[in-house]
């Protein structure tokens, strides 16, 4: 005789990708990780969590989980969705949990949130120098620095020795004039193209040539305006800036941590 399954040793862990209206409809045959079937979990209120099923002790955090929750999110989002998307690894005990822990006790949150995602998009724009051309307008834009380079480039192969710190000043004055560069260029940028947008965060730049790594939230109806100021750009600065935009994309930048 089959004994039956306690709740206890029948829940089932649950992924959570998100959190969306209750009521939604998901695309027919969305999976996630492990080619789990992506359902809905409610417990009766405005929001709904998007969930599959993740096996005991089940670890997280291969390149092919952190695929499979950008496939999830990006699916929703072309289905016209509004999404309060979760960082990678968010997982809960069972979908009782879900319902009470994440949707029940957070309900007037969650809710709140969605109502300010409504309708928007994140999109990202990202600009690159083409450091030939800068490096070229740095060596004849900034006097002290064309002059350390022209008598640096004067002095004999066989002499480099004696000019050693003259080359590591010659550095640090490149470097200092690229960051002022960088400062100015990467605001001109994000001034030209936030009016078209509700909000934006700029991230640090990453790499010396980066200009500029800012993310935007955009209204629905004025993604082309959008799109259209970020092409205007690449086209008034592209010999010496690559600008690229990038999206939609799940909203990360625009949900509150808390």
């Amino acid at each position: 005789m089959t004994t039956p399954q306690t709740p206890e040793t029948s829940a089932v862990p649950q992924y959570v990708y998100g959190v969306t209206r209750a009521g939604a409809r998901l695309p027919e045959d969305v999976t996630g990780l492990d080619d789990q079937p992506v359902t809905l979990a409610g417990d009766g209120g405005r929001c709904a969590a998007v969930i599959s099923d993740l096996p005991r002790e089940r670890a997280l955090g291969e390149r092919a989980d952190l695929v499979a929750h950008q496939r999830v999110l990006n699916t929703l989002l072309d289905a016209g969705l509004v999404v309060l998307p979760f960082r990678f690894g968010a997982a809960l005990a069972d979908r009782a949990a879900v319902e009470k822990e994440l949707l029940a006790d957070n309900a007037e949150r969650l809710g709140q949130v969605l109502d300010q995602l409504e309708g928007r998009l994140e999109m990202r724009v990202k600009a690159t120098y083409v450091q030939d051309a800068v490096l070229r307008e740095i060596m004849t834009g900034e006097p002290e620095i064309a002059e350390l380079g022209a008598r640096l480039r004067e002095v004999p192969a066989d002499a480099a020795d004696a000019v050693y710190y003259d080359r590591v000043r010659l550095g640090e004055l490149i470097a200092q004039a690229m960051e002022r560069l960088r400062e100015r260029d990467g605001q001109g940028l994000l001034e030209a193209v936030a009016p078209s947008a509700e909000a934006f965060v700029r991230k640090t730049p990453a790499r010396e040539e980066d200009v500029l790594d800012a993310s935007f939230l955009v209204q629905a109806d004025r993604r082309a305006e959008f799109e259209q100021a970020v092409d205007k750009l690449g086209e008034t600065h592209g010999e010496r800036i690559k600008v690229r935009l990038i999206g939609p994309l799940p909203p990360y930048d625009f949900v509150p941590e808390a």
